[in-house]
């Protein structure tokens, strides 16, 4: 996968408008998510106990930490779920962030990436196929502070309509214990935890993207580096936790 250049800062992106607020979910998928957040306090606990945090414990044991390079330096792979991330740093305002991908082999029937004859470089295709579901930008603490999604280019992904992204979204799972336990249980939770903040930036991607190739249908979206990042919005375990519970209780 490409490595992404300098993204602006989190308060330089173009911030979405609020997601749905707690009390226009479904009770059942509140409850979901009230699950996951337990999860990822869970995690948050047993990994203070030992004086750890999310971030510290991917970057454990991989030596300088450098800027663009991938920790673990070949990326978290789940073979049975085709789910993969890493963690990588390049840009003010963070400490660096997760790149979450879903691949080929754990994809939904029927998906299909987009027919867009315009295309200028390859994307990868059959088993080598893979989405890029949400980035997780994360505090100098290990806490995570925002989402965001990115233009093709940035991560050298194969590019699906949103709506098939967000199918993928329930696919999404590291079941095993590299490079850490904790770590997979958390990321696995962020993506029930915040589900409605991930589709909106989904929708809201495939909505940038359109107006661009609209303003320059001559030019190749995709790989416009002048458009990186398109969207980002700011978010609180804790604070949304709270809000979920207050619309539980009614």
């Amino acid at each position: 996968m490409n490595a992404d250049s300098t993204l602006p800062a989190p308060d330089a992106m173009p911030v979405l408008p609020a997601p749905p607020a707690a009390r226009t979910l479904p009770s059942p998928q509140r409850r979901a998510m009230l699950e996951a957040g337990a999860e990822i306090l869970e995690c948050y606990r047993v990994l203070r106990k030992g004086g750890l945090n999310v971030v510290g414990e991917v970057l454990r044991g991989e030596g300088e930490f450098v800027e663009f390079d991938h920790y673990p330096a070949d990326d978290v792979f789940d073979e049975e779920t085709g789910s993969q991330y890493y963690y990588h740093a390049h840009r003010a305002g963070e400490h660096g962030h997760f790149h979450t991908f879903l691949r080929a082999r754990g994809m939904p029937e029927a998906v299909a990436p987009l027919d867009y004859p315009q295309a200028t470089e390859p994307w990868p295709a059959g088993a080598d196929a893979h989405s890029h579901l949400i980035a997780i930008s994360m505090d100098a603490y290990g806490f995570p502070i925002g989402l965001f999604a990115t233009n093709r280019w940035v991560t050298g992904e194969t590019w699906y309509p949103c709506e098939d992204v967000v199918r993928m979204l329930d696919r999404f799972a590291i079941d095993h214990a590299y490079p850490s336990w904790p770590v997979n249980r958390w990321i696995t939770a962020m993506f029930v935890l915040f589900r409605p903040h991930i589709e909106l930036l989904l929708r809201h991607r495939d909505e940038v993207i359109a107006r661009w190739q609209t303003n320059d249908p001559d030019r190749d979206v995709f790989e416009d580096r002048a458009l990186e990042t398109t969207g980002y919005l700011p978010i609180s375990v804790d604070d949304w936790l709270r809000a979920l519970a207050a619309a539980e209780a009614g």
